[in-house]
């Protein structure tokens, strides 16, 4: 960032529009000024004198600025430098962030009042304010000083002055071998010129000589006429020789400017790829540190603050410049800031009789051989729990390498900002080789978690684990920033694992605009999962943020606990340029509606600044009477803990005005680790073992399953073009049925009849009894028809 800052100070000429095409770099650090009274300037509440006076270089200080009519005026630091004008929110972002930067050369500076001050260029306007007209006087001369300043040096660009530094030999010998070529063409023509001329004088005086002859009157009038032709030829061939002379005169005259631009141009090409340069590697050892750097826990105790009001920014912005570089997430404002700290077992053993406080717990009853949590992260994908289950079938651990096909994913995206993503039309080279619907059954990855839920005896141990197994069907998402495809209208997937693990999971497509898909899980170790899931998605430019919309239901047979849930926003970053990665953001509340156990769970967004851990999940388990009995902490990407609470007390306010809790707790057992990912995953699409066999063809399957689909099945052989015909194939089909669907909905509407329009095969909408939403459920029949092989009803969908 060094040399954006030698640009700033170097005054070179033919910098401002350099400057103007990264102005966030060119303000990033700035000369000195001395007088600055304490970082304070003419905007200031204090009403203090601007940094530096009117007609200096750098001018600094306090304005307002106008943001919305929610805000209205903020302030904010300006800096005036270079021509440029450019603002910051605190003096300390002038070391890394610039809010935005304005051209005062091509701007128009007006006041509206005796304080306001209104900078417009082009479609950019700024509406400034200052705390009292003498300071408003004071910015608008320098305003004005620096704009007449800027359009100097952009008319310097412009003329012939002979002050510019020498160019290097390689540019004067491209600007003058095209002269030296000019040069001798032109003495060529200056040589045909003479001939022309020689011979044109012979001609005449030949032609004279035929006057003086005894000829007939006609013949001396027609030497007359050719007499003069070759006099205006002459003339003609003269005009021609002074009209190149002249050019080239020109040439040579305009010669330094042109070398001068030239070089304006290469100095600037390479002052951006320095820049560049420099940006990733300050990026890269940025995030290094930040992933490096110690955590808070240290010891025995660790602290983590699940609110912090300074690293979760209310989605309210400011509708300017800056808000245009800043994601936003909304704060949950129910969940409280606490502070956890390790109690000694031993200690607490001896005198938990004498416990008082806000919440009392026992830690005689967290006894890992006793505890359902023993057991927790004991079992692993590939070893079998159940005694009563089958051996597991062996599947296949490995599809075809991922072909290295090279796409530009800007010259695609940057026609479809602002569009929902499902509506785009996008070929297989961004998608992997699974449909939505076998997304959404990896949830069930680590379903062990549930058939550990089925043995607590306590409702606020079993919302443990279900807390971890609503945080793991996150952990395959780290690497997975490809998209999957989306399914067509009845398209259905099934996995039925009942005889190996216990369950059997059925997914179908129930809409397609909105695009919604069903699901419906059965174990026979007591519990039953169900969800109705819309994707909304938006490409924002610089990323894309994938909303699910609808609740997760878990019910469990035995003691007929509720569980409701939704899940958070998915984020992948680096749409435009840099490595894609992806981020999970928001909050998790999951209600037992049973006994109204809750537990609130915090994704927190990542932060190049922040120490937290990356991918931070934080949250507590709390009763029907808000009594907290667990702490869960982890990362979505890794594992989850559970702590239990032996103590809680109110501790100090904290910096926001909150009261935090203080957790004493005992020690942190592990309640969900990932899975390690299969060799050679990086070439596989980062498919986990069970995402490895869900596209694995099998047989009963209904007509209309994923595995059926044929644009997906060539992506996943590697044959990507015949994928992308048979992709355009088979959306085109479904459009055709969309459209005949609708001609009949028209005509029954013009018969005066009831169109019911597509009904799903499998499941049926009904209002839910517990959050009283309008969703989609199994009505049954699918593993009956299964069993049957009578796929009769199915459309013929691929």
């Amino acid at each position: 960032m060094g040399k954006a800052a030698a640009l700033c100070g170097g005054g070179t000429r033919g910098l401002v529009s350099l400057l103007s095409a990264v102005p966030c770099l060119a303000c990033h650090e700035l000369p000195a000024m001395s007088g600055e009274p304490g970082g304070r300037g003419g905007g200031g509440p204090a009403g203090g004198p601007p940094a530096a006076p009117p007609g200096s270089d750098t001018y600094k200080g306090w304005l307002f600025k106008w943001t919305n009519y929610l805000k209205g005026y903020q302030r904010r630091w300006f800096v005036l430098s270079n021509g440029l004008l450019s603002y910051y929110r605190t003096q300390a972002e002038m070391a890394h962030t610039c809010r935005g930067t304005i051209n005062l050369s091509t701007a128009h500076i007006d006041t509206e009042d005796s304080c306001n001050i209104v900078l417009s260029n082009g479609g950019r306007t700024y509406h400034l304010k200052a705390n009292s007209e003498v300071e408003r006087q004071r910015w608008v001369t320098a305003l004005e000083l620096a704009k007449a300043k800027a359009i100097r040096m952009r008319n310097n660009q412009s003329d012939d002055s002979g002050d510019e530094e020498p160019a290097s030999q390689s540019d004067k010998s491209e600007l003058h071998g095209p002269l030296k070529t000019l040069s001798s063409k032109l003495e060529d023509l200056s040589t045909c010129n003479e001939l022309i001329a020689k011979h044109g004088a012979a001609l005449q005086r030949s032609l004279s000589e035929l006057e003086n002859l005894r000829l007939p009157a006609d013949s001396g009038e027609k030497i007359k006429a050719v007499n003069e032709r070759a006099t205006l030829f002459r003339i003609t061939s003269n005009a021609m020789i002074n009209a190149c002379r002249d050019f080239l005169d020109l040439a040579e005259s305009h010669s330094r400017k042109w070398q001068r631009l030239l070089q304006h141009e290469r100095e600037q090409r390479i002052r951006l790829e320095e820049t560049i340069e420099q940006l990733a590697k300050q990026h890269n050892s940025l995030e290094r540190a930040c992933r490096g750097a110690p955590g808070l826990a240290s010891g025995t105790a660790s602290i983590s603050s699940t609110a912090k009001a300074g690293s979760v920014q209310s989605a309210k912005g400011e509708a300017s410049d800056e808000d245009e570089e800043t994601e936003y997430f909304d704060a949950m404002e129910d969940a409280p800031a606490f502070i956890t700290v390790t109690a000694d077992p031993k200690h607490h053993r001896r005198s938990g009789s004498n416990l008082s406080g806000a919440s009392e717990g026992h830690p005689e009853d967290w006894n890992l051989e006793d505890s359902v949590f023993e057991s927790s992260n004991q079992s692993s994908y590939n070893e079998s729990t159940g005694k009563d289950l089958l051996p597991r079938k062996r599947r296949r651990s490995r599809i075809p390498d991922k072909p290295n096909y090279s796409l530009n994913l800007w010259s695609i995206m940057k026609n479809c900002i602002g569009k929902e993503l499902s509506k785009i039309p996008m070929p297989v080279n961004f998608n992997e080789p699974l449909s939505m619907l076998q997304r959404l059954t990896e949830d069930l990855e680590y379903h062990e978690l549930l058939d550990k839920a089925v043995k607590c005896e306590s409702s606020t141990e079993q919302m443990c684990f279900v807390a971890a197994f609503s945080v793991s069907s996150y952990s395959t998402t780290v690497h997975r920033t490809a998209k999957p495809f989306n399914p067509l209208l009845g398209e259905t997937f099934e996995l039925d694992r009942l005889e190996e693990l216990g369950f059997r999971s059925l997914c179908e497509q129930v809409s397609h605009h909105p695009p919604a898909a069903a699901h419906h899980v059965y174990s026979r170790r007591g519990w039953t999962l169900w969800q109705d899931i819309t994707i909304s998605s938006k490409f924002r430019g610089k990323y894309l943020s994938i909303m699910p919309l609808g609740a997760i239901h878990l019910e469990f047979h035995s003691s007929g606990n509720h569980y409701v849930w939704r899940k958070v926003t998915s984020t992948v970053h680096n749409i435009i340029v840099g490595k894609l990665w992806i981020d999970q953001s928001g909050e998790i509340e999951i209600v037992n509606h049973k006994s109204k156990d809750k537990c609130q769970l915090k994704f927190t967004p990542y932060s190049y600044f922040s120490r937290d851990v990356p991918r931070k999940v934080t949250g507590v388990v709390s009763d029907a009477n808000g009594k907290a009995h667990y702490v869960m902490s982890g990362t979505w990407d890794e594992k989850m803990e559970c702590s239990k609470i032996v103590h809680s007390c109110h501790g100090s306010t904290s910096t926001e005005g909150k009261q935090k809790t203080v957790y004493q707790t005992l020690s942190p057992k592990v309640l969900w680790r990932k899975y390690p990912l299969p060799e050679n995953a990086e070439n596989m699409y980062f498919f986990s073992e069970l995402a490895l066999t869900l596209n694995e063809p099998e047989e009963r399957v209904a007509p209309t399953d994923s595995r059926l689909r044929p644009d997906q099945r060539l992506m996943e052989s590697g044959r990507w073009d015949e994928a992308n015909v048979e992709k355009q194939r088979l959306e085109e089909k479904q459009r055709a049925v969309r459209r005949r669907r609708e001609a009949e909905a028209v005509e029954a509407l013009e018969e005066g009849k009831d169109y019911e329009g597509y009904i799903p095969l499998w499941f049926e909408r009904k209002v839910d009894a517990v959050t009283g939403e309008l969703i989609c459920v199994y009505k049954g029949g699918y593993w009956e028809a299964k069993d049957k092989q009578d796929w009769s009803v199915c459309p013929d969908i691929f």
